[in-house]
């Protein structure tokens, strides 16, 4: 019982956390509200276009912050369950899930979001760094090579899926269980992006 209410607690402290969506908050700095401009998502890409580099940055550095200490919350919390020969930090877990969903649907800002990718980025480097590193080499390579930010973020989220089932980096069943979470939020925020990517219309980063 008092596991499970760590598992809860953890879950609620990364959604408050994650709420504090900081491209709504920087956007109310500059006087505008992002979700209104541009592709209307209140995430860095749309930073980027809308208000430029610096309050970029700020988006960035905030939503990358959440995200760790989301995670460091559930790792003190320090609930651990095993699955097979895996041990896993399910407390941890639902940190870190609860920073994507709360920066996704922020309870501070009418539930009205980014696209979690970035605070989901942060949460896998907190998890684990390998499967961090490969994810962010093909999303990075995706969008030097194609300019299309919403593909490189959704083949990494995929990726980050399938990997997380290689026996080699020794995770279990719960972690199974929030890559697949983590990875069908990401591609169900980036419906429009799909759209428009199959039809030739999706905006392309200018670097």
């Amino acid at each position: 019982m008092v596991d499970i209410l760590k598992i809860l607690a953890a879950l609620a402290a990364g959604y408050l956390l994650g709420s504090l969506n900081t491209g709504v908050i920087v956007g109310r700095l500059y006087g505008k509200d992002i979700r209104s401009l541009g592709s209307k998502s209140a995430g860095l890409t749309n930073t980027l276009r809308v208000l430029g580099k610096p309050a970029a940055v700020l988006v960035l550095a905030g939503d990358v912050l959440k995200g760790i200490v989301a995670c460091l919350i559930g790792l003190r919390l320090g609930v651990y369950v095993q699955s097979g020969e895996a041990t896993d930090c399910v407390s941890l877990l639902a940190a870190g899930a609860g920073a994507v969903i709360g920066h996704n649907w922020p309870v501070y800002f009418g539930f009205k979001g980014g696209k979690g990718a970035l605070t989901a980025v942060a949460v896998l480097f907190m998890f684990d760094w390998t499967m961090a590193l490969i994810c962010l080499g093909l999303f990075v390579t995706i969008v030097a090579s194609t300019r299309y930010v919403s593909l490189g973020t959704i083949s990494a989220a995929i990726l980050f899926m399938v990997i997380s089932f290689v026996p080699v980096f020794g995770h279990g069943l719960y972690f199974y269980a929030f890559t697949f979470l983590m990875a069908l939020i990401i591609i169900f925020k980036h419906r429009e992006n799909i759209r428009r990517l199959l039809s030739g219309t999706e905006n392309k980063l200018a670097f």
